[in-house]
């Protein structure tokens, strides 16, 4: 191996395992009441829905065979299945894998 590949292993992932240790050591005085606990939790959440939204609306790769009303159709039954199974976040996923790929080859 190169030493640049071995050397920007090292550094990422000492990048990574710095902000996870400083982010255990900080964890202990937030409160999860606490304003700025709530805001970075929706923060978090606003980022995930933004890239969801982009997988819907921007897919790449083979996703971007299927079309708009098929990713949508799945994404709002899969919606409902996450709703009807109490928030659980399983049956939803793999009913939205099965049935893209099912939409894709059979229709």
């Amino acid at each position: 191996m190169s030493i640049n590949i071995i050397l920007s292993i090292l550094v990422t992932s000492l990048a990574t395992y710095v902000s996870r240790f400083l982010g255990v050591l900080s964890s202990v005085r937030i409160k999860e009441e606490s304003k700025v606990f709530r805001w970075f939790n929706c923060l978090a959440y606003a980022t995930l829905a933004a890239l969801i939204a982009r997988t819907i609306v921007f897919p790449v790769g083979t996703l971007s065979d299927a079309s708009y009303l098929s990713r949508v159709l799945v994404v709002l039954i899969s919606l409902g299945i996450f709703f009807i199974t109490k928030k659980n976040f399983v049956y939803p996923t793999i009913f939205s894998a099965i049935s893209i790929g099912m939409i894709n080859n059979y229709f």
